[in-house]
């Protein structure tokens, strides 16, 4: 049995990668969704995640608790290694990404690829303003970083999230699924 795929889904902040990932799982629940863990407070919401101190984080980092792990807009993000025995079991998994993370992702999985989620800037601003999450500073500062290109490597497909959330889902699952056969 060959190994699933681990679908690296990144995209600037506000891009609704959580959402798609979430209609993505929906519409083939062949995908799994694979469950961060953050440093960020529990009660903040967004996506499905392991709240845990930054104490805590270095903690399950340095004992190996995390496939790959990274910084990024002053929280960490990790990505379980018991990942990889769902990806063992054939099953294609969904994470969300950050770019900065793509290149030690293609070291850590054998079969690794990326769903590049893309949108407007004024869409990303909208979205990044009414989740209520950020200050101003936070949310300018990630509108910043929003143009930052991705690392050379990795297989990537991009994908716009302009419009309505189910033609952005169908559009992925179009790209995604060719590979799977």
């Amino acid at each position: 049995m060959k190994a699933g795929r681990l679908i690296a889904v990144v995209g600037p902040s506000g891009v609704g990668k959580d959402s798609v990932m979430e209609g993505l799982a929906a519409a083939d629940p062949s995908l799994h969704l694979v469950r961060r863990t953050i440093t960020r407070a529990p009660e903040l919401g967004g996506e499905d995640y392991d709240a845990v101190s930054v104490e805590k984080f270095n903690e399950l980092a340095a004992a190996g608790h995390f496939a790959v792990h990274w910084g990024a807009h002053d929280l960490q993000y990790g990505i379980p290694a018991s990942v990889r025995t769902v990806l063992a079991g054939g099953q294609d998994c969904l994470a969300n990404f950050s770019r900065s993370a793509l290149v030690a992702g293609d070291a850590a999985f054998a079969y690794f690829c990326v769903l590049n989620i893309t949108a407007r800037p004024e869409t990303l601003a909208s979205r990044l303003t009414a989740r209520s999450r950020e200050s101003a500073e936070q949310i300018a500062k990630r509108l910043a970083q929003a143009t930052k290109p991705l690392p050379g490597g990795p297989n990537v497909m991009s994908i716009s999230n302009d419009g309505p959330l189910e033609d952005t889902v169908a559009n992925a699952l179009s790209l995604l699924q060719p590979v799977r056969v």
